[in-house]
């Protein structure tokens, strides 16, 4: 009788100490922001990427009570920076954005310390960053056509640059290849700032670069514009058609980014982020100076757990492939 009562006793002083932890869970994700929040960026400052961390930054921190601190944490293709954020705590005051190279990660490296579908909560689809394709200026071609017979007719003579192994602008330029099954002389440069640089000097034949810092030369003439990576005209360029236009039907690039958290927020938690991330998008001055820099805002439904995990899902069907054929970084 008495092993009996010490039982029971038992029981119920662990039922009691497990209410008494549900309700004071309960309590911190209700209290919850207490202090500062970090926003991880996987890539150095000034980027497109930091570029958007930093302009949603403040309205989050605003929305939630506390700041939003930016983060660089460079190195590895964004590898460090998510193995960081996915043994951070699951507490909400880690949140991560990163760009397609979240898609393209197991493809490119071996034995990741995390699982892109796996080791994170999934917050919401930000922005979109379009891309183009680009020739020097005495480049023979005049027009898409014209560079499909150039092209065709001269072969791996033709140069390709790219920001280096696993970068989105040698990443679309492989699927340009692929898609019109022919193979170039691709040259990696440490940086599309230099892959540019050379372009303009006629260096090198072709780039498939960002929006962020092209269009300046495509209006003033020092680069050709053969098409736009995207399913519509861009406002800022609606002279240049989209490569899908020309012939290449389902083409489509764009720079994606995401916010996610480590795997285990409790969802309170996440509901409180996804909703200062919305209100921040949905902020005027943000919505302008994102627009100015030719980003564009994805659609509110898309700015969602099931909307983010979707395209993450998608993004690594498209990619994998094209990656594992060119054996890239190899």
């Amino acid at each position: 009788m008495k092993l009996k009562n010490t039982l029971f006793a038992g029981i119920a002083a662990v039922a009691g100490a497990s209410a008494l932890l549900a309700s004071n869970m309960a309590f911190a994700q209700k209290d919850w922001p207490t202090k500062s929040i970090q926003l991880v960026v996987p890539f150095a400052a000034g980027g497109p990427t930091d570029t958007i961390a930093r302009l949603i930054a403040v309205p989050m921190g605003q929305s939630l009570g506390q700041t939003v601190v930016v983060e660089n944490v460079p190195g590895a293709g964004g590898t460090i920076a998510s193995t960081k954020v996915a043994r951070a705590a699951p507490d909400g005051y880690t949140i991560y954005i990163h760009h397609m190279g979240m898609a393209t990660a197991n493809a490119l490296y071996d034995k990741l310390p995390y699982d892109p579908m796996t080791s994170f909560e999934y917050i919401g689809q930000v922005a979109d960053v379009p891309m183009v394709l680009l020739g020097k200026k005495d480049l023979p071609a005049n027009n898409f056509k014209e560079l499909e017979a150039y092209i065709k007719a001269n072969g791996s003579k033709v140069t390709m640059a790219n920001a280096g192994p696993g970068a989105v602008s040698q990443l679309c330029g492989l699927l340009f290849q692929s898609r019109l099954g022919v193979k170039l002389t691709n040259i990696p440069y440490k940086g599309t700032g230099p892959a540019l640089t050379d372009l303009l000097g006629g260096q090198v034949d072709l780039l498939c670069d960002q929006t962020t810092q092209t269009i300046p030369y495509i209006k003033d003439g020092r680069v050709k514009a053969f098409g736009t990576t995207t399913m519509k005209r861009l406002p800022a360029i609606p002279n240049v058609p989209t490569l899908n236009e020309q012939g290449l039907k389902g083409f489509e690039v764009k720079v994606w980014h995401g916010v996610y958290a480590p795997k285990g927020v409790p969802q309170p938690v996440l509901d409180k982020i996804n909703a200062a991330l919305k209100k921040a998008l949905n902020t005027p001055d943000v919505r302008k100076r994102l627009e100015d820099s030719n980003i564009d805002i994805v659609p509110m439904d898309k700015v969602s757990a099931k909307g983010l995990k979707s395209h993450l899902e998608s993004e690594i069907n498209v990619w994998g492939p094209v990656i594992r054929k060119s054996n890239i970084p190899d």
